[in-house]
């Protein structure tokens, strides 16, 4: 399989979209996970290439705005109040494939990695450094 590409990206429906939108359908997150794993990994793996894989920040573990006892607010009409906000929890991110080079490790003293973060990470392993102004990068090749 060639492509001719060195990367490339795409974006999967977030979560909390899947939960809006997918419920009368039967969608769930784990079906999105489902289409990754089969698809995309698969594609990845026929290339010998990597992967970097994040979420954004919206707001799947909580649908609904709540009280101080937990309890779904109401708006005027007594409708539950749907959630839009950002998690406030971290995002993960996950690195991978046949195309890694060995000794590629998460670094241990990235304090409060982002989104800048993965972008500098994925320039690296495609091997070209990042300017000095940039935020360091999540990865580091350690000698085996």
């Amino acid at each position: 399989m060639e492509y001719g590409y060195g990367s490339l990206p795409f974006s999967f429906t977030p979560g909390s979209k899947v939960f809006y939108l997918g419920a009368a359908l039967g969608t769930t997150i784990s079906h999105v996970s489902d289409i990754v794993g089969l698809m995309i990994f698969d594609a990845i793996e026929q290339v010998g290439g990597i992967y970097v894989v994040t979420n954004d920040h919206g707001n799947a573990e909580d649908m609904v705005k709540r009280n101080k006892k937990g309890e779904p607010l109401l708006d005027k009409d007594g409708n539950i109040q749907i959630l839009t906000s950002h998690t406030l929890q971290p995002v993960p991110v996950a690195i991978g494939g046949p195309g890694l080079a060995p000794g590629v490790k998460f670094q241990k003293d990235v304090p409060n990695g982002g989104l800048a973060n993965v972008a500098v990470t994925v320039m690296n392993l495609h091997g070209f450094e990042a300017p000095s102004d940039y935020e360091p990068t999540l990865v580091e090749v350690v000698d085996n």
